[in-house]
């Protein structure tokens, strides 16, 4: 099973030259913010809602080299997945433009199995 993480296409690009992924709340939360495929959708217009520039990476979780954790951190019941460490480029097997539906909201990108 995926995991996905959204990020701006420019945090994507920069991650090209260093050689792996790290995400703002690597250095706030202590951990990259992803989600099942159950959960992108709300996710993007939770936290994303309108905004250009998004892609969604697709990673496989037998690829990654630091720790994931399935918790859930505000108290609700439903259990995110959680990349304690940077993202290693090979993790990733696909990345995807997401880009916001006209009321702002979001929908699977075209092509994603």
């Amino acid at each position: 099973m995926s995991l996905y993480h959204i990020a701006t296409r420019a945090d994507w690009e920069a991650a090209q030259s260093l050689g792996c992924y790290q995400a703002d709340s690597l250095a706030t939360d202590g951990f990259i913010h992803c989600s099942t495929r159950a959960q992108v959708l709300a996710t993007a217009s939770r936290f994303f809602r309108g905004q250009p520039g998004l892609v969604l990476l697709v990673i496989a979780p037998q690829r990654l080299r630091s720790e994931v954790r399935y918790e859930n951190l505000e108290g609700g019941e439903e259990l995110f997945p959680h990349l304690y460490g940077p993202l290693n480029l090979e993790a990733v097997t696909g990345v995807y433009p997401l880009v916001p539906d006209p009321d702002g909201s979001f929908s699977m990108p075209p092509g994603l199995d």
